[in-house]
């Protein structure tokens, strides 16, 4: 999973980060937006736009957002897109 979007969108869901992802890999929740790591380039374009700084590559994720990456998982096994 290169990134993962963790609790700052909660409920916020901006959408920037879906606006510049050049694979359309970024899909909304009921409570937050998720990026779809079989798609995924890693190119870094959503991370970088996000207004409330809530997107990691998953080897950054803070300690304390490290659930949101199991979150992502979990809503991808079961996304009917």
């Amino acid at each position: 999973m290169p990134f993962v979007i963790t609790s700052p969108c909660m409920h916020e869901k901006a959408g920037d980060c879906v606006d510049v992802c050049p694979v359309d890999c970024i899909a909304k929740g009921e409570d937050q937006f998720y990026i779809d790591p079989d798609i995924c380039i890693d190119c870094g374009a959503c991370e970088a736009v996000c207004p409330v700084s809530a997107i990691y590559h998953e080897e950054e994720v803070p300690p304390e957002e490290q659930p949101y990456i199991q979150k992502a998982i979990d809503f991808y096994k079961t996304y009917e897109g």
